[in-house]
């Protein structure tokens, strides 16, 4: 959840450096291999008809991402709350709220997944808590309390206004709280990288409050990774500190949690929801995620790709040179231990690739570059089928927009879309209503569908490390076709425009390619056309 306070503006290079085994030899994680897969708990698969997916709901499709070959799965937050931000206003960090089920299923989950080649990740949500947490509910009762940002009475302004992103107190405690998104979730306390005497309530990092924090944050990862679970994607990560130039204190803290974990968990991985992996990967993530915000020209190679006149529309007019250059800026930065992650949406983002500007047959060469290019692929649930982007949705559970991609997951042409037995006005969101939504049975039956060809590309990608991560990558052209080389053998060609296109490629291995995956590239000599929405992966032996 990329939320206020979380404005950043490109990247700092920190002074902190991974103290990792991995970093330390310059061999990267497991995750240099992953292909990532975002389940959103409610909206996968509902096993007790209650309209809302839970975690055995996950398990019994767990052959599902196998087949497709899905190496981890990052679910969204499981754990008790009142719900108002879907989940991310906890009241219990290592709990499990009954509508998902119980601990026991997290076991069950993580064991299963497991023993089909799958790690499962958890959101760490450490910015904040619920205002309806214990923690919360124990400092509204003593004035001492310093695990979350409180400003007495007398450090606020004369005339009864707040500062910015300030709560007045529900009581008995008098002042006002620091929020972190809504009002209902009050930002725990990491202290400030600066002291301001107009803002007298501010605590150094090194205060009692925001090390006890750092030890409660430090509890809560062992809880679960002694579970099983795999490691965390941590929300809002470069937000803990507050008022902290170049993120600094910031680096220093994520430093800390990286040591801990490699001490007492060193399989584990860290992967930031910071949208900077120049910064992020530095302080001791394994991994980082571009994103709509933040990082270069705020969150520009992602929205180059796919929102702002992207490269993957019909139109031609986009430039994949803002995401090719700053992808070979921060690989050169962060070195091979860390691993930048691509996604085309997440459950914040309320976007898919479907998005009711591209069209179905848009989205295979946008997938033919993704499961090609040196990044870890993060496919958010039901894009492996070409799910809508659905408009007009009700907000449920403070979703504020984002919910026209959180519909449920569309499994057969079952009542539902066989995502759950309940009543359709029952469902957490409602199903897409078009009758021809695509589904994974439909799909599976299609030996031409977007379904198995992303299957296929993925297969690909895990028999040849050219293609994944690790592999060297050289761009002949940035343009359209985008046409790169993967490890000095794969030649991949993209055409997400409706014109055919041409491009030149001076490898006199071209006249002998043998197509892997072809969707009608002619090549005469040194020449390869590529027709409109085209794509294709040579081997050039």
């Amino acid at each position: 959840m990329i939320g206020a306070g979380a404005v950043l503006a490109g990247a700092a290079v920190l002074p902190i450096s991974r103290v990792s085994p991995a970093a330390a030899s310059g061999q990267p994680s497991w995750l240099a291999d992953a292909v990532l897969y975002q389940v959103y708990p409610q909206s996968f698969a509902d096993t007790n008809g209650d309209g809302i997916g839970d975690l055995r709901g996950i398990t019994e499709h767990l052959d599902h991402l196998a087949w497709l070959g899905v190496t981890a799965i990052w679910v969204n937050p499981v754990f008790p709350s009142p719900f108002t931000d879907a989940g991310y206003d906890i009241t219990d960090y290592v709990g499990v709220h009954p509508r998902y089920g119980a601990r026991e299923d997290v076991a069950e989950l993580v064991t299963a997944a497991r023993a089909r080649g799958i790690r499962v990740l958890f959101d760490l949500v450490a910015g904040h808590t619920s205002d309806q947490h214990p923690w919360f509910l124990q400092s509204l009762q003593d004035d001492t309390d310093s695990r979350y940002v409180w400003a007495t009475p007398d450090q606020l302004p004369p005339d009864g206004s707040l500062p910015e992103d300030f709560v007045a107190s529900p009581g008995p405690r008098e002042g006002a709280f620091l929020k972190n998104y809504y009002e209902t979730q009050p930002a725990i306390n990491y202290g400030y990288a600066r002291m301001n005497p107009d803002e007298p309530w501010r605590q150094p990092v090194d205060a009692e409050g925001p090390k006890r924090n750092r030890e409660a944050m430090r509890e809560v990862m062992d809880h679960w990774l002694k579970l099983g679970v795999s490691g965390f994607r941590c929300d809002l990560a470069a937000t803990l500190v507050k008022d902290d130039p170049g993120w600094v204190e910031t680096g220093k803290l994520w430093g800390e949690m990286r040591a801990w974990m490699d001490e007492n968990h060193p399989d584990a991985v860290m992967i930031a929801e910071w949208g900077d992996p120049a910064t992020s990967v530095p302080a001791g993530f394994d991994g980082d995620f571009f994103l709509p915000v933040n990082g270069p020209g705020d969150g520009a190679p992602w929205k180059s790709l796919w929102q702002d006149n992207p490269y993957f529309g019909a139109d031609g007019t986009g430039c994949a040179k803002i995401f090719v250059d700053a992808w070979k800026q921060t690989e050169q930065t962060i070195g091979s231990p860390g691993h930048i992650l691509l996604p085309s949406a997440n459950h914040d983002g309320a976007l898919r690739l479907n998005n009711g500007v591209r069209t179905p047959e848009e989205i295979p060469a946008a997938f033919a570059f993704w499961l090609t290019w040196p990044t870890v692929p993060t496919l958010y649930y039901g894009e492996e089928i070409g799910m809508r982007l659905i408009e007009g949705l009700p907000d449920v559970e403070g979703s504020n927009g984002r919910q026209n991609n959180r519909t449920p997951m569309q499994w057969n042409d079952g009542p539902n879309a066989g995502f759950s037995t309940a009543p359709a006005d029952e469902l957490y969101i409602p199903q897409d209503p078009d009758p021809n939504r695509p589904t994974v049975a439909g799909q599976l039956a299609d030996k031409g569908s977007l379904l198995n060809f992303v299957q296929r590309v993925i297969a690909l990608r895990t028999k040849h490390p050219e293609l994944g991560s690790g592999g060297a990558v050289e761009v002949f052209h940035d343009g359209y076709p985008l046409t790169y080389l993967r490890g000095d053998r794969f030649l991949i060609t993209i055409n997400p425009s409706r014109e055919q296109v041409t491009v030149d490629v001076a490898d006199d291995r071209l006249a002998k390619a043998r197509p892997v995956e072809d969707s009608g590239v002619r090549v005469e000599g040194r020449t390869v056309t590529v027709p409109a929405f085209g794509y294709a992966i040579l081997d050039l032996g």
